[in-house]
């Protein structure tokens, strides 16, 4: 993947890419790189103190441990206030344009290579931070007020106007996944309504403006009936996955569904909204030390399941950048102590939980 990359000249490579991968092995690490034989020169920012994962059946080689688009809390980093438009308020700020930049920088030090944006402030933000250093990180797309959980946009002409929008006001030739979101209640969406955003994914599968696609949502059983129905484009999702999810085995949970049809899955909201945490991120906090370990385990606990791709975190500051690329090297399954910390942590969280959160409670199990 090069930085001028052409559309039609990634339609044929991609074509190539996909029947390759299909007979590709995943890794487990990256030290088993070699063994498995992947060539690591093809993994974006590889670095061999980082591990990567195979996403799905595509053919990307992801981090284990990947950037979210948000950047809550980024005011006790920048200065500030955190008003309700905490999004959109910064980001022809040069402070907050460095910071975006730098943090981006320390992911591709590390090995994290991916990074995902949901909105269209992240889309900008992330589409600038990576100017001229494209090829460094795979980048997961979402512009989510022009897409299906407004119904002005449900039909897949206005979902491919959108798509086409909002990739020129970016500056992007091409995204690796576009990911259409959904609503969050399975009642809100028509079977109609769905098969528009799936015919809306397949045209820009099918055009090389999306590398791969698939949805993310709030709602299980949605995710797990789409899957069902379209096993053919959904080749990534999103859903969240805390340090208080747990996996059904047995047919009836979404886990075993996207075993059988092999999707990426990544993981949004870790850290449940940062409200695992006592501190507020502020450098320096009396809190500082505890709050960077429970983010480690965190980390650590949701990548004992081996079937999802990667946890998203959104981080504000190259250290927790680092902390999050060491959560990677250590041990990984928890011991008593450890996992009685994450436990009462959790808990802690689950209590101060705000109101329009409440639905991660739903995420206890998949």
């Amino acid at each position: 993947m090069a930085e001028k990359l052409t559309r039609r000249k990634f339609i044929h490579d991609s074509a190539i890419a996909v029947t390759a991968a299909g007979a590709a092995l995943s890794i487990a690490d990256s030290a088993d790189a070699a063994k498995k034989k992947i060539d690591t020169k093809n993994i974006p920012s590889y670095n061999p103190e980082m591990e990567y994962r195979r996403c799905g059946r595509t053919d990307m080689v992801v981090s284990a441990v990947t950037l979210g688009g948000h950047w809550k809390r980024v005011v006790n980093v920048i200065g500030g206030n955190e008003p309700e438009g905490w999004m959109t308020e910064k980001i022809d700020r040069k402070d907050f344009q460095k910071n975006r930049y730098d943090v981006v920088t320390q992911c591709i030090k590390r090995g994290i290579n991916y990074v995902d944006a949901c909105c269209r402030e992240e889309i900008l933000a992330y589409a600038k931070a990576l100017k001229g250093r494209r090829d460094k990180m795979y980048f997961g797309y979402s512009w989510h007020i022009w897409e299906s959980r407004f119904e002005e946009w449900r039909p897949a002409k206005k979902l491919q106007e959108g798509l086409d929008q909002g990739m020129k006001e970016a500056g992007l030739d091409y995204v690796d996944v576009w990911r259409i979101s959904l609503l969050t209640q399975s009642s809100r969406h028509t079977e109609a309504e769905v098969a528009e955003a799936v015919k809306a994914l397949d045209w820009a599968k099918k055009t090389g403006r999306a590398r791969y696609i698939g949805i993310s949502s709030h709602d299980r059983p949605h995710i797990k009936k789409i899957i069902e129905k379209y096993p053919d484009q959904m080749e990534v999702i999103l859903t969240p996955y805390t340090a208080k999810t747990k996996v059904v085995t047995d047919e009836s949970g979404l886990w075993a569904t996207l075993k059988k049809q092999n999707v990426g899955w990544f993981g949004i909201k870790p850290f449940a909204s940062n409200t695992v945490f006592k501190g507020d991120s502020t450098p320096g906090s009396e809190h500082f030390e505890e709050d960077n370990k429970i983010a480690r385990l965190a980390i650590r606990y949701i990548l004992c399941n081996e079937a999802i791709t990667a946890p998203m975190a959104g981080l504000i500051t190259k250290q927790q950048v680092d902390n999050v690329a060491l959560a990677v090297k250590e041990r990984r399954q928890l011991d008593v102590k450890e996992k009685a910390l994450l436990d009462k942590a959790m808990d802690r969280a689950w209590a101060n939980l705000p109101q329009n959160y409440q639905w991660l409670k739903n995420w206890e199990y998949v």
